[in-house]
């Protein structure tokens, strides 16, 4: 039987996961971080390391979880955007999924854990100009769509084996320690910031900490399955990120990226870039999820400050 209190979680040493880690360790629950290199993890005290390839688990580590939060994956801004980055991007998060659940059923029903998170991202919706998205706005095109599309699949037979699937459409993260944040403060800072094209592309974001809160809100409240947006409830335009970074860091933003340099260079990336998605959170507010910031001013206040 599984362990009442144990969460297993991919993805652990990333941005996300470390956050999630220690919420999970303060509140006392038993965490194991899935980590390709155990004997080399640094975790906080009371945080066991659990080994993996990158796709396989043992059985019994999830045999012994109430559990999971699956966070890993291949980071879509980690370097060239070539043919073998797309099947990794694709496969690492794809192909774990799938052999998760698939390893999930061959344990015997009462050893299964209750609940598998599974992350995903607003990359589903492709580029959606002013249309406001919700949980139930059916996907967009392009590379990134197709993998959260996939991605989401992969996960959804968990739930005829009787464990609740949640998948979160993750805006983008900030956080001061690292991810879209980090690199764009650091732009900023060399006097580089500047809106993106157009600059009236909406930007989902949502902070960590509520990422945080609401991945914990999943696994402990029944009514929350299938897709979940993670993203705050006030989406603003790339401008409107822009002028909010330049007064967090006190820089100007006179500067601008056209959109053609970035195509060039980024090729189906750039869409990431200077595409639109004005997601919202309509499931988890109805569910009363209260987010601690709705404000992306004070979310960078409290980040960059």
């Amino acid at each position: 039987m599984s362990d009442p209190r144990r969460i297993l979680v991919t993805g652990s040493t990333g941005l996300v996961g470390s956050r999630l880690l220690a919420s999970l360790r303060d509140d006392g629950l038993a965490v194991g971080a899935v980590t390709r290199r155990p004997e080399r993890a640094r975790l906080r005290e009371g945080v066991e390391a659990v080994g993996w390839d990158g796709v396989h688990l043992a059985p019994d580590e999830l045999a012994k979880s109430r559990a999971i939060v699956h966070l890993a994956g291949e980071p879509i801004f980690g370097g060239p955007f070539t043919a073998e980055r797309r099947r990794r991007i694709l496969e690492s998060r794809v192909e774990s999924t799938r052999a998760l659940v698939r390893t999930l059923g061959e344990l015997a029903p009462d050893e299964r854990p209750r609940c598998l998170v599974c992350a995903s991202a607003v990359g589903y919706y492709g580029d959606r100009g002013e249309e406001e998205l919700d949980e139930d706005a059916p996907p967009g095109e392009g590379f990134l769509a197709d993998v959260c599309i996939a991605w989401e699949k992969a996960a959804e037979p968990a739930e005829a084996l009787g464990v609740r699937r949640v998948s979160l459409r993750i805006g983008v993260v900030l956080a001061r320690e690292g991810g879209a944040l980090a690199l764009m403060a650091r732009a900023f800072r060399l006097g580089l910031g500047g809106r993106i094209g157009s600059g009236r592309q909406w930007f989902p974001w949502i902070h960590a900490d509520d990422l945080v809160a609401l991945i914990r809100t999943a696994l402990d409240d029944e009514r929350y399955t299938g897709a979940l947006n993670a993203v705050a409830p006030n989406p603003v335009r790339n401008a409107e990120l822009t002028r909010a970074l330049g007064t967090a860091l006190r820089r100007p933003t006179l500067l601008a990226v056209p959109a053609l340099p970035l195509r060039l260079v980024l090729g189906e990336l750039a869409g990431e870039l200077l595409g639109s998605r004005r997601v919202v959170p309509r499931r988890a507010l109805e569910r009363g999820f209260r987010f601690e910031f709705e404000e992306i001013a004070r979310a960078l206040a409290v980040e960059l400050g």
